[in-house]
């Protein structure tokens, strides 16, 4: 039986939702849970680096007028508690523990980048837990340049004097000034919850980040194994110039899942699903409320 509280769903924005926490074992998880309606609860697993405050309210918002969303913490992260873990099943393991401690025995997921990893790992491990799956902006176990360990990315993850919204723009977003502009107005968006903030993302918590997705593209045995273990339907999504997670690894997912969906979007990179917000969670409702 899923467990969805009164408190949790009152507030029906990502920029108002609270922040709440919950006990499994020695880890207490930061999250936040809003919207309401008859679907499934949507579980969101978050980026490189990337905290309860980098979610965009263009995407979270109108996914959650169907269907409870939760922002999940995982360990290491914020304001959870723990290490994070040097690998992505580690990641995995906190994630499924999350969601028992929430007693939510099915959810939909929705992985962005790193948070794509964890989900098909859990899809492998607990087959169970997941009704639909969405993967955006991220690759496969073994995938090309999925350790986003490349000189050119590492030179502006690490800069201290240049500010975090100047590396989302380089990073997430294409060169040409359509893509800058929507950019722009992500970062805005992003700067709309100015309370109950969220704890950054510490040098111990990317070291650790950095390490799980080098051993996650260093992947031995058959190549793409386990994708042909997942079998729930797979929304791939990506930008058509990815410079995180090159663009080849969703191509790569839709053929090697047996039942995937992809869309490419146009003139973006790794925050397509976020210059592209009302197409890419027109696609996603869809998605999720297909029979």
């Amino acid at each position: 039986m899923n467990l969805i509280t009164v408190s949790s769903t009152a507030t029906v924005s990502c920029t108002t939702a609270p922040t709440q926490f919950v006990t499994a074992g020695d880890n207490k998880y930061a999250y936040r849970q809003f919207g309401s309606g008859p679907g499934l609860p949507l579980l969101f697993l978050q980026h490189f680096t990337g905290t309860l405050d980098g979610w965009d309210p263009a995407v979270t918002d109108p996914l959650a007028t169907g269907r409870s969303v939760i922002l999940f913490e995982s360990a290491g992260i914020g304001r959870s508690n723990g290490k994070v873990p040097p690998t992505v099943a580690g990641m995995a393991s906190h994630a499924m523990g999350f969601l028992d401690a929430l007693r939510l025995t099915q959810v939909d997921v929705l992985g962005f980048s790193l948070g794509g990893m964890v989900a098909q790992v859990i899809a492998v491990q607990r087959p169970v837990l997941f009704r639909r799956i969405i993967l955006t902006g991220t690759g496969p176990e073994g995938g090309v340049g999925v350790a986003m360990d490349r000189p050119d990315l590492l030179k502006i993850f690490v800069d201290q004097q240049m500010p975090m919204s100047e590396k989302l723009l380089k990073l997430f977003f294409a060169t040409t000034e359509t893509s800058q502009s929507a950019g722009r107005e992500f970062v805005q968006r992003l700067a709309q919850r100015t309370a109950d903030r969220d704890t950054p993302t510490t040098a111990e918590a990317v070291g650790a980040q950095l390490a799980a997705m080098s051993a996650w593209e260093k992947s031995g045995g058959e190549p793409y194994a386990d994708l042909k273990k997942i079998t729930q339907p797979v929304l791939v999504s990506n930008g058509n110039h990815d410079i995180m997670i090159p663009t080849i690894n969703s191509f790569t997912l839709s053929e090697h899942l047996p039942n995937a969906q992809l869309i490419i979007y146009p003139d973006s990179g790794h925050g397509s699903l976020f210059q592209h917000a009302g197409a890419f969670t027109g696609h996603v409702s869809e998605f999720l409320d297909r029979k």
